[in-house]
């Protein structure tokens, strides 16, 4: 890939930690001009510095997915500036939990707001520009947990649905013009999502770790081996990048085994409702 993308143009949603910034740092070590967008500034900015401090091509731009005018204009903008856009890397995303009795439509909206609007506010500026220069590649961040339900989830699992359909869907449409999408589903990988996730009417006893509420093990991927595996899966054009290889075959045995993965959500949930407040079981 690394001949390539050499002064190729990447933005990257999210860019600012986590899976988005080893992004960011592995697109620029592969020679891509990059465009870290993150709600956070002051985050995109350490990242770029990072990366021009390394010697690669950066720049930070401050961006909330889920105002569309924001993505719009990030989108446009960028186009405008560098004659092109190769890559939209739509990785955006955060987890609003618990048991679904104790959620409010509010905490739906802002969700879905991020993790299902933020990647259609990318693609909706991104596809028309791709298809009409005719190349462009489309980089939806979805999650293992599109192949499953996620019990103490389910907002975060419904948006990941979501993000698969709208990714397969356009890939098809987009095939004949030049324009490339693939749906990025990982399983668990080592980032700040579990500190930043917020956890409704549930409270963690000193000790336990916050990845316990979503059944993570405590062996998980790094960052900065996701972003090669998913820039790799980008090279090869796949379809759906799925890892690691456990979660393939956990996928798998899903598809072929339903009830088992029903049993492993029910006993996660069970889990989950001994740290349900008191002021939350008593609604």
């Amino acid at each position: 890939m690394a001949d390539s993308v050499t002064q190729m143009v990447a933005i990257v949603t999210g860019g600012g930690s986590g899976i988005g910034e080893a992004l960011c740092h592995e697109l620029a070590r592969r020679g891509t001009r990059v465009v870290v967008a993150d709600i956070n500034a002051a985050d995109a900015g350490r990242v770029t510095a990072a990366i021009t401090r390394g010697g690669g091509q950066a720049e930070a731009r401050t961006v909330d997915v889920a105002r569309e005018q924001d993505v719009r204009r990030l989108v446009e903008d960028t186009a405008a500036a560098r004659g092109r856009l190769d890559y939209l890397f739509n990785n955006a995303g955060i987890a609003i939990g618990g048991d679904a009795r104790d959620l409010t439509l509010d905490h739906w909206h802002r969700v879905l707001g991020v993790d299902l609007y933020g990647v259609l506010h990318g693609m909706s500026a991104a596809y028309p520009i791709m298809a009409s220069q005719g190349f462009g590649h489309i980089v939806n961040t979805s999650s293992a947990a599109a192949f499953f339900g996620a019990s103490g989830n389910a907002p975060y699992c419904t948006a990941k649905h979501a993000v698969l359909g709208l990714s397969l869907s356009l890939r098809a449409e987009g095939a004949d013009l030049g324009v490339k999408v693939s749906c990025v589903c990982p399983g668990f990988v080592r980032t700040n999502i579990f500190e930043n996730a917020r956890a409704v009417g549930v409270t963690l006893p000193d000790g336990v770790p916050r990845e316990r509420l979503a059944g993570a093990p405590a062996r998980m991927m790094a960052a900065s081996r996701a972003a090669q595996v998913i820039l790799d899966g980008v090279a090869r054009n796949k379809a759906l990048i799925v890892f690691p290889a456990s979660m393939r075959w956990a996928i798998r045995a899903g598809q072929l085994f339903p009830g088992l993965s029903e049993r492993v959500l029910v006993r996660h949930m069970r889990q989950l409702r001994e740290y349900r407040t008191a002021a939350a079981v008593a609604l």
